[in-house]
């Protein structure tokens, strides 16, 4: 298990994790701080310049979570992690590839009120020159507080919620120890999609409203939105996997077998092992089947109808070329082709 404690900078993540790793039977820290520090020292200054944030570095987001399957595979018991995380996107990716190894997460969030945050970051103590610390760690960090403060919607309804602004030290890793002991603190409810071991063929399916806008889903377990679908399971037909998935996804039951839009072929690209991309025409939503549209909490936690514009600004780059195809393909009554994104010539 990870008890992951996440909090802006001053709200006393890492003090906290060292004492509730006392606290917690069978328990170790890990600092994925640490992992940036590695990456700022091994990749190249080039690279580095091109992110504001080691967040923002895939190879970060990839080994916070090898890192912690591995410490946990050497020591079991649970793993205390001290880290801010205030990207949705980034929440996702992360505890989605931990709850795909199974391992289940439980979210904490140290929020003291503003004032305190404030009071706590301008009286830091920190190795340098004051005016040094005052740039590059101070400034930094009140810098952060809007970011912060914007983020507190989804965190504040992800994680346990714990106002530490007038607790010491000690009484916040206790108040986390007892939420753990009474799963106040829950495990995280997020899909445990298994890792693929190869190629595999997963199977979308394009709803439309009565505007030719098309249907795109938020998963809670990867970032970026996505078609209704999913993976083919094994002796399934690919159309009958989209069927399947729409009923799931949107407690939406098709009464036709959708059209073939697109094959992608998408390449492998490590740590993905790529595989068949299928996109299916479900058709037009009349106005009572979009009021009757559910969606699974643990899987997705929302909807919309987009146009092709909108689309861009939400689909990562090749599931938005994909869409972009399927529309032509829709358009022109005839399905396509693709590698990567792109029809071959």
């Amino acid at each position: 298990m990870i008890v992951w404690i996440n909090g802006t900078f001053g709200a006393g993540k890492t003090s906290t994790a060292r004492e509730l790793a006392g606290l917690l039977p069978d328990s170790s820290l890990y600092d994925p701080e640490l992992t940036g520090d590695a990456l700022r020292r091994l990749l190249p200054a080039k690279r580095l310049a091109e992110v504001d944030d080691y967040q923002d570095l895939p190879s970060w987001r990839r080994l916070v979570v090898d890192t912690a399957a591995a410490m946990l595979a050497e020591l079991g018991g649970v793993l205390v992690v001290p880290m801010t995380l205030l990207r949705q996107e980034y929440r996702d990716e992360i505890f989605g590839a931990l709850a795909a190894r199974r391992i289940p997460v439980r979210h904490v969030l140290l929020a003291p009120e503003e004032t305190i945050l404030r009071e706590r970051i301008a009286t830091r103590q920190e190795p340098g020159a004051p005016e040094v610390v005052d740039v590059r760690v101070r400034q930094w960090a009140y810098d952060h507080i809007p970011a912060y403060q914007q983020a507190l919607g989804w965190l504040t309804a992800d994680a346990h919620v714990i106002d530490n602004g007038r607790l010491t030290v000690r009484e916040t890793a206790q108040r986390i120890a007892e939420a753990v002991r009474t799963d106040a603190a829950t495990v995280c409810d997020i899909v445990q999609t298994p890792e693929p071991t190869r190629e595999t063929v997963a199977a979308g399916v394009l709803l439309f409203d009565d505007r030719d806008r098309v249907l795109l889903v938020d998963p809670t377990y990867k970032p970026g939105w996505e078609f209704p679908g999913g993976v083919v399971e094994a002796g399934e037909a690919p159309a009958r996997a989209g069927v399947r998935e729409v009923a799931e996804e949107l407690g939406l039951t098709l009464e036709q077998v959708p059209e073939l839009l697109v094959v992608d072929w998408e390449p492998p690209c490590s740590p993905a092992y790529g595989g068949l991309r299928l996109l299916f025409d479900g058709g037009r939503l009349s106005e009572p089947e979009t009021a009757r549209l559910r969606l699974p909490g643990p899987e997705l936690r929302a909807w919309r109808f987009v146009t092709e514009q909108e689309a861009a600004g939400l689909l990562p780059p090749q599931r938005y070329e994909r869409l972009r195809w399927a529309l032509r393909a829709r358009e022109r009554g005839r399905p396509l082709y693709l590698e990567a994104g792109r029809p071959t010539p």
